[in-house]
């Protein structure tokens, strides 16, 4: 589908066509999955975010301003419904089963690896957790980011180097991937 069909599609569920909002989150909602697995690792509560994220979402569609932006606005609530739940719950979860997204993304890393990386990126904080879930998941540019986590562009750009370093040294440490 392209762009201006989107939009269109966009356009009714504001207006109140319940089959429109259907249809845009049936298209992300393996994604909004994925993504609050990473924050929950747990499929329950993965779960029930995006229900709170849809929910939230369907209540305030009309509020969304610019069309072009509702996969960034959507991620905006998941994240802050991950957040709201960490909060919440006052624990982090380890990460106990592998994204398909981040498979896709660490093709050329054996199973295992990819599993160890996924856990590292779990047991990020969370400022550094979404800047990579948004960056290398979500694909988003650095500019994007800031707008979904109303933080400047400098800001992102350090956490992203913050957590990559993080990550690097967890590799040195032994604790993502098994060189020999």
């Amino acid at each position: 589908m392209d762009m201006e069909q989107q939009i269109e599609k966009i356009q009714k569920a504001r207006k109140g066509d319940d089959q429109s909002f259907y249809e845009l989150i049936s298209e992300r909602k393996e994604l909004l999955y994925k993504t609050a697995y990473v924050y929950t690792g747990n499929e329950q509560d993965a779960m029930d975010i995006v229900g709170e994220t849809v929910y939230h979402a369907y209540r305030s569609i009309g509020k969304l301003k610019h069309p072009e932006y509702f996969s960034t606005w959507l991620v905006k609530i998941l994240i802050n419904q991950s957040l709201a739940f960490l909060r919440k719950a006052k624990r982090t979860f380890p990460l106990e089963q592998e994204n398909e997204q981040m498979q896709q993304r660490t093709s050329g890393l054996p199973l295992e690896d990819k599993l160890d990386l996924l856990e590292a990126v779990g047991k990020l904080s969370n400022p550094y957790k979404s800047v990579i879930i948004l960056r290398y998941i979500h694909d988003l540019p650095n500019d994007r980011i800031a707008e979904v986590l109303e933080t400047p562009v400098g800001t992102v750009k350090t956490h992203l180097h913050r957590a990559i370093k993080q990550l690097r040294m967890s590799m040195k440490r032994g604790e993502i991937g098994h060189e020999a």
